[in-house]
């Protein structure tokens, strides 16, 4: 073989400038210029859709390929295919190739390549293009076509070559299949001489395929090919004929290998590759830069690549020897690209290397192979680009009289991804404390410090029983030593299940949707409690700014919902506000909740629900941002500039598959694209990236020593940034074996359970499909109950004690966030053979209120104990009442009265359980809003007497329904409106309307 760069020295030296080129600066010129002339009518509106588009050349012109022949390549012809895939972000991106067949003329690959530039320009000069040869195709070309294309005889006629079909009977031919993910098949001569002990063959006869594995293939490469070879039964005969499989080294013991051997004319030893067939990739080859300026090839003299040295004028040429990359200015004429392409196709000839691939790019949209040969490309911008590029196109074709039907965007995928996983399982966290961990009780396991490090184990009913995750998460502030020993404890949890639990490592401030949905209700404090935490203050004189109840403190609300909310204790400084979001801010026992400007009402009762977590027996001071008291700002400092967006997180992107190896630290990865299950195989580890974690898929069949190094495996492919995404190495790491796949990541794929199931290696489950057209036995073990595990015993001995909601239940019944002691008398009224919990609660029909009697007043036998139990929980603060029942209906009676039990009255739900006389009560809390009451028994006070500035105040009132005690008219005056319209009003707006008129 020709040395890669003596072709420059043939066809090229009559206009090759042997002299050094001087990058000349960028000079903007707007817009790319497009000719009409130069752009096929054939390709206006494609790329609208996601899917693939195919254009056959015939007599030197694009010709649309029917769909229901797509796959079909005959190898006298020349193609242009166009793969456009929808992105989550709304856009498309486009990858267009043009395949030559062996037999194809050279005028017809010359118009293919011209086609792909005129193809790329009608699509806003978006695309990456691909040069594909028959046998020496791409894999992401492939992958279009799974699990393989098998060229076909003959080609249409054309003005230079004119081929026929051959139409024949079944004919037995020979084929070989190389490749471990993507399969590449050749036809070859049938002859025993065409076996090695290296590759896979298939003989195709006319009532059985034969598959001979040599010696030396591997178990994925095995499976793969028998992909190939259902692929024959199904095209070739129908789905009906028999399947043999012989291995290498077998001989006539075996009734398919004596078969095979006889239809070869009988076993011999077979010879071993030559030397160029085993090195047949390019040696070292160093990179080389050629401009391409006015039909001149000029080599770039660097030392080393860098963006600057590409001009937006210019199209250049870089030589990596197997790739050939054609880089083209966004500035650049059509003709100018298509001089481009033609030289890299010379550059191939001359050279002799028909097995180098050519990948022509625009810029703005180079892949990340190509940015991995510069040195620190910059960050890319795609959607600027892309939007202004495809415009532009738009506009200009539109002005040339082209019948354009739009280059739109996809539509964009508005909803964010709802978190996957039951949320009516078993919570147990522990904290870890120097070397040990210390389990944490029910009113505690919600309730983390920035400084520590938390163990979290959460079972809960999957499709296959019993699921588990098993998960860390670190404190920004917490130490490596007990971040290590986090990791170490949840390693030996997740092994003494057999790996049959999905692990996590979460880094404060990048917990993924799962996360948030199963602890539900969480609070994140300043500071630490932990030993390790303790003893870094300590040593380093670091000041503890350990969470007070009894001190200032300020939290951020955020959440989607009471399902998933959390309260962020944050810097006490005003730079810590945001107007999207509100606060809630206390000094001891003065509270006050900042509403931003920007927050939703959802944002406002989730800061109204928190402050039942975090001070639940105090009364907070509402204030809507900008009209903020002084005491607000003594306590927070100086009034400054804050933001008023909402903090960014990780959007899930558009996932990618990568096969890895690891060894002696070192990881290897390779995309595979447009995966499917099929993908995984069972010998083998997997990451699956989606921008916002990494899921890393360890096969049954791995190694113990690999699969021990699986968070290694993650944590090293965030710090490699495969896909130069400045991806945080803090992104969420998920652990799974195969066979414990959560439906988070079984999302991703179109999924069968049966599939991780099966017995045997990935060769021997294909096989078993193929030849018997049916699924092998499965062999799943059950799971091991996990609720007990390492301790003895839950915190929650019973599920139905644990209250949850499913998350993808919209239509559930949401229970507030409760503060701990309510919880605990919560707990007091439920009936053991009532209904769980779980489940959702019975509609309640709102009691009327009446007036108080004698009788009313006496206290029941279990309202004697409510109100003992409650009297236990709650602080001596006789003017306060609860925030968790403050808003009851009946909150304005006696506490005896308004905690009487309350039948529950909604069909099956109400009747009463046959070993019990009782209903079981419920315990109603704040009145829905929308929701009007009915004031009847209610004493009725002048306004004058009801202010919070009143001169005379009403006594022994309910301090927080002022409004309730007016009249109809006064009220109606006061207000603008009757009670029944204010009771409709969201809580924000009602708050705010009292705070005017000071009844707040």
């Amino acid at each position: 073989m020709a040395a890669p760069g003596s072709a420059m020295k043939h066809t090229f030296s009559s206009f090759l400038k042997q002299k050094s080129l001087k990058t000349s600066p960028t000079k903007p010129r707007g817009i790319m210029a497009v000719s009409l002339r130069e752009v096929d009518p054939v390709f206006h509106g494609a790329g609208q859709k996601d899917g693939l588009e195919i254009w056959r050349i015939e007599k030197l012109q694009a010709v649309p390929v029917p769909r229901e022949s797509h796959g079909r390549f005959f190898i006298g012809d020349s193609y242009v295919i166009l793969k456009t895939t929808a992105l989550k972000n709304g856009s498309f991106r486009h990858d267009i190739h043009y395949w030559l067949g062996k037999d194809t003329s050279q005028d017809e690959a010359g118009t293919a390549a011209i086609k792909t530039v005129e193809l790329d320009a009608a699509l806003g000069g978006r695309a990456v293009q691909y040069r594909e040869v028959q046998g020496n195709e791409t894999e992401k070309f492939l992958s279009y076509f799974k699990p393989c294309i098998i060229p076909e005889e003959g080609g249409v006629a054309s003005g230079f070559r004119h081929a026929e079909v051959n139409e024949r009977e079944h004919v037995t031919r020979l084929f070989v299949c190389r490749g471990k993910h993507t399969v590449h098949v050749k036809e070859v001569l049938f002859a025993r001489s065409s076996l090695n002990h290296d590759d896979i063959f298939i003989l195709d006869t006319k009532s059985k395929i034969f598959q001979f594995n040599g010696s030396n293939s591997s178990i994925q490469e095995r499976a793969k090919a028998l992909e190939v070879v259902q692929y024959l039964k199904d095209t070739n005969h129908e789905g009906k004929c028999d399947v043999g499989a012989v291995e290498d080294g077998k001989l006539m013991a075996d009734a398919d290998a004596g078969e095979f051997w006889g239809l070869l004319g009988g076993f011999a030893p077979l010879p071993r590759k030559t030397f160029s067939e085993i090195n047949g990739k390019d040696p070292a080859f160093s990179s080389k830069l050629i401009c391409i300026n006015k039909g001149q090839i000029v080599p770039v003299d660097c030392d080393v690549l860098t963006r600057e040295l590409l001009d937006s004028t210019k199209c250049y040429l870089l030589d990596c020897g197997s790739e050939i990359y054609v880089w083209m200015g966004r500035e650049t004429l059509l003709e100018e690209r298509k001089r481009a392409g033609s030289a890299a196709e010379e550059l191939l000839r001359e050279g002799n290397r028909s097995k180098s691939h050519v990948i022509r790019l625009m810029e703005g949209f180079e892949t990340v192979i190509f940015r991995s040969k510069f040195s620190k490309w910059p960050k890319k911008a795609d959607a600027i680009v892309s939007d202004e590029s495809r415009g532009k196109v738009t506009a200009l074709l539109k002005r040339q009289g082209l019948n354009v039907k739009g280059l739109a965007k996809a539509a964009p995928v508005k909803e964010e991804p709802q978190p996957q996983i039951d949320c009516t399982g078993n919570l147990q966290v522990w904290r870890v404390n120097g070397s040990e961990k210390a389990f944490l009780s029910f009113s505690e396991q919600c309730k983390f410090y920035s400084g520590d490090c938390y163990i979290f184990q959460y079972s809960y009913p999957g499709d296959d029983g019993e699921e588990c995750l098993i998960g860390t998460w670190f404190g920004k502030k917490s130490v490596q030593e007990e971040r290590t020993t986090a990791i170490s404890f949840s390693s030996k949890m997740i092994e003494s299940l057999k790996f049959q639990a999905v692990m996590v490592r979460l880094y404060e401030g990048k917990e993924p949707a799962e996360f948030f949905s199963i602890f539900q209700n969480l609070v994140i404090f300043k500071g630490g409690v932990s030993t390790g935490y303790k003893k870094f203050v300590s040593e380093n004189s670091i000041e503890d700014d350990t969470y007070s109840e009894n001190g200032v403190a300020l939290f951020r609300i955020q959440g989607s919902g009471p399902e998933n909310m959390q309260a962020i204790q944050v810097d006490t400084v005003t730079t810590s506000l945001n107007s999207s979001y509100c606060y809630l801010l206390h000094d001891g026992d003065t509270v006050f909740t900042w509403i931003g400007n920007l927050s939703s009402s959802m944002d406002q009762e989730l800061a109204e629900r928190q402050l039942d977590v975090i001070k639940p027996n105090l009364q907070s001071r509402m204030l809507k941002e900008g009209s903020e008291y002084d005491q607000f700002w003594k306590l927070i400092g100086v009034k400054s500039e804050y933001p008023s967006q909402k903090i960014a997180k990780d959007q899930e992107s558009d996932p990618h598959l990568f096969s890895c190896t690891f060894s002696k630290g070192v990881l290897k990865v390779g995309e595979i694209f447009n995966f499917t299950q099929d993908d995984l195989m069972t010998e083998d580890v997997f990451i699956l990236d989606c921008h916002s974690c990494v899921f890393v898929w360890v096969g049954q069949h791995v190694d113990t020593k690999m699969r021990a190094q699986a968070l290694s495996i993650g944590e090293k492919f965030l710090e490699l940034d495969i896909l130069m995404e400045n991806s945080s190495q803090e992104m969420p790491v998920y652990i799974i074996t195969e066979g414990s796949e959560p439906q988070f990541f079984t999302r991703f794929f179109i999924w069968d359970s049966a599939k991780s199931a099966m017995h045997g290696n990935s060769f021997e489950r294909r096989l078993s499909i193929v030849k018997d057209g049916v699924k092998p036995k499965i062999d799943k073990p059950k799971r091991r109950p996990t609720a007990s595990s390492h301790t003895g015993r839950s915190s929650v001995p019973d599920k139905s004690q644990r209250t949850r909601s499913m998350s993808f239940s919209p239509d559930r019944v949401r229970v507030r966030g409760r503060s701990p002691a309510f919880n605990a008398l919560a707990a007091n009224f439920e009936n053991p053979n009532a209904r769980n919990l779980s489940t959702p609660p019975p509609a309640l029909r709102k009691p009327s209120p009446k007036p108080i009697s004698p009788e009313s007043a006496k206290p029941p036998p279990r309202a004697a104990s409510i109100a003992a139990i409650s009297a236990s929980f709650e602080r001596p603060r006789p003017t306060l009442i609860p925030k968790s029942i403050k808003a009851s209906h009946d909150a304005n009676k006696p506490q005896l009265e308004a905690s009487k039990p309350r039948p529950e009255v909604n069909g099956k739900e109400s009747t009463p359980a046959k070993d019990s006389p009782t209903l079981t009560p419920m315990i109603q809390e704040d009145v829905k809003e929308g929701q009007a009451e009915d004031e009847k028994g209610l004493a009725v006070y002048p306004y004058e007497r009801l202010r919070t500035s009143s001169t005379n105040p009403v006594t022994d009132i309910d301090v927080t329904r002022r409004e309730t005690y007016l009249s109809v008219a006064e009220f109606r005056e006061r207000f603008g409106m009757a009670k029944e319209a204010f009771a409709k009003l969201p809580k924000w707006k009602q708050n705010r309307l009292k705070i005017a008129l000071q009844l707040f």
